[in-house]
Order: structure tokens, then C-alpha cells, then sequence
């Protein structure tokens, strides 16, 4: 009986500790007991949540644990869940990524490659068909009397890039417009330009592929004005305190998608790229890859990035 007594003592008390456990905490190794993954839900969240289920299936399958993605509405949290340590590692895009490493450092995993090779999207600044605005000749002549509109204030294609190219041109988008504001997202800012809402807007290219591709937008509703330089493809990171084993066995498990399974390699990327994916795969990165966007960082005022 004593025995008896003793083992079920021993299995609440087990059952109190699990229960207890932070969903983020690490054994004594610094090897998470689950896998949770920091994702922006972005412009597609209902569209997203199915399409990461097989990438967690199979992250859980190879990695031997139960894998979670924690979406959110907007980066500057995806940053914040990495801070305080709520997520072990992350999806981010360039300017995002930059901006975490300057308050912590952050493990390279992998980037999307094409045909083994980084991948690239571009920033986009354009305006609705009926607007009148023809070139960005016209944007300059005409920007005291117009609204100009970004996406996500830390978004890469979205803000950071047309924020630096504006003031190039020396078109200051705090004092050179009637009116700038952010719209949320990039579908946001590409449908407030088609309705009129705003004079100009800025995105990235696969935003507008995708509401032309889906028929939300005719190809003659929007005018591209300017398109940026290729941009490297959003980095996945881990946090530095994860153990450095577990990290390499995460991104073995995403350079092993493609192969190993199909379908979760191309569920999320085909959001975008649907076209795309058979040329695609993951690839290991540099911190040193996103040195350019660092650069472009630095002719950023903080007051730049509060919405």
C-alpha cells in the first residue's frame, strides 16, 4: 500500500510539474520540449494557418516534439516574442531581422532559395489607375497634394526600402505628402491605391502577383511607378540560447523539406509563389547576407517606424 501511495504522489507531483511548465521552457541542455514558432500572419491569416499546418506536421515528425506556430498581427511582436523569449525561433523579413539582432543576436537557419541560390522579391511604390499620376516624375511635381501609403512600419518592401528611395529623390515622406500613413498590410496599401483611398502606395511585388492572380484586382488597376533592387527572401532564425545541437537538427529538418516532404515545402511558399516552388528550396544564410538592409537601417529615424 505504501508503495502504492508513494507512486501516485510521485505521478502528481510529475503531472503539477508539466503542468507548470512554460510552454517556451527548455530542459537542462537548452533543448526545448516544444518547438514554438513566431510567424507574422500578414495579409493572409486564415489562409496561413492552413497552410503552415503540414510544415508544423513535419517539423513535429523530425524534430520528435510537439511543434507550435504563434501567429501575430504585425512584426514589431513577432520581435517582442523573441525578446522575451515567448517563441524559440522565428519567420521574419530583412528589416525585421535587423532590427532584433541589434538588441540580440540571432542564429541563422535558412532563407528560401531559388535553384540554390538566395531568392529575391522586390518593393513596389504605385498608384491606382484613375489617379492621373503617370512616373514618378509626376509623384514629385504633384507630392504636397497627395496621400502616400505604407504597409507594416517595419515592413522591408513595404516601408523601409520606398522610405529610403523617397529620400533619394529627396522626397521626405514625413514633410513631402498632404498625408502618410500605413495601411497594415500590403494587400491593404495596393487596395486603398485601387479604390482611391491614397494617391500612392507602397508593397511587395508577390502582393500585388497575388490579388491579380485571385481576381481581387485587374492587371490595368494599377500603375507601377517603381520597383526596387531584389531584396534577399525572409530569413528564419532561433534564438542564441537555444542549444546550438537542437538549432542544427531544425535547420537539417528545413533543408530536408523539399525532399522529404513535398507537400509541407510547398504549402506555405506557395502563398505567394505559387509558380515558383519547383525552382525553390531552403538554404542556409549569413547574418552578414543582410548587411546592405543594416545600411539602409541607419538613415531610419525611430519615429519612422511607430505607426
Amino acid at each position: 500500500m505504501k508503495a502504492i501511495i508513494t507512486g501516485l504522489l510521485l505521478s502528481v507531483i510529475t503531472a503539477t510539474g508539466i503542468g507548470c511548465r512554460s510552454k517556451t521552457a527548455l530542459d537542462p541542455s537548452g533543448t526545448p520540449y516544444q518547438l514554438v514558432v513566431g510567424i507574422y500572419e500578414g495579409d493572409n491569416p486564415g489562409e496561413l494557418t492552413k497552410a503552415l499546418e503540414p510544415v508544423r506536421a513535419y517539423l513535429s515528425k523530425k524534430l520528435g516534439m510537439p511543434v507550435v506556430f504563434q501567429e501575430t498581427t504585425d512584426y514589431s511582436s513577432v520581435i517582442e516574442a523573441l525578446m522575451t523569449k515567448k517563441v524559440h525561433m522565428a519567420y521574419l523579413s530583412p528589416f525585421p531581422y535587423v532590427l532584433t539582432t541589434q538588441k540580440m543576436k540571432l542564429v541563422p537557419i535558412v532563407v528560401p532559395g531559388r535553384n540554390g541560390q538566395p531568392a529575391f522579391y522586390h518593393s513596389l511604390i504605385v498608384t491606382g489607375a484613375g489617379s492621373g499620376i503617370h512616373s514618378m516624375d509626376d509623384l514629385k511635381v504633384k507630392s504636397h497634394s497627395l496621400t502616400l501609403c505604407f504597409a507594416d512600419p517595419i515592413s522591408t518592401s513595404g516601408h523601409l526600402v520606398p522610405r529610403a528611395y523617397l529620400r533619394s529623390i529627396n522626397l521626405d515622406p514625413t514633410t513631402s505628402f498632404k498625408q502618410t500613413l500605413f495601411a497594415g498590410s500590403h494587400f491593404a496599401s495596393i487596395l486603398m491605391a485601387k479604390t482611391g483611398k491614397v494617391d500612392v502606395a507602397c508593397a511587395f511585388n508577390y502582393a500585388l502577383d497575388k490579388l491579380i492572380r485571385e481576381k481581387t484586382i485587374k492587371p490595368g488597376d494599377i500603375v507601377v511607378l517603381w520597383q526596387s533592387d531584389p531584396i534577399e527572401q525572409n530569413p528564419i532564425a532561433m534564438r542564441p540560447d537555444i542549444n546550438p545541437a537542437f538549432t542544427e537538427k531544425v535547420k537539417q529538418a528545413y533543408l530536408d523539406m523539399k525532399k522529404d516532404d513535398s507537400v509541407a515545402f510547398r504549402s506555405y511558399l506557395s502563398i505567394y509563389m505559387p509558380n515558383d516552388v519547383s525552382s525553390m528550396s531552403y538554404i542556409p544564410f549569413a547574418d552578414a547576407d543582410f548587411d546592405g538592409v543594416r545600411k539602409l537601417v541607419k538613415g531610419i529615424d525611430p519615429s519612422d517606424i511607430k505607426n
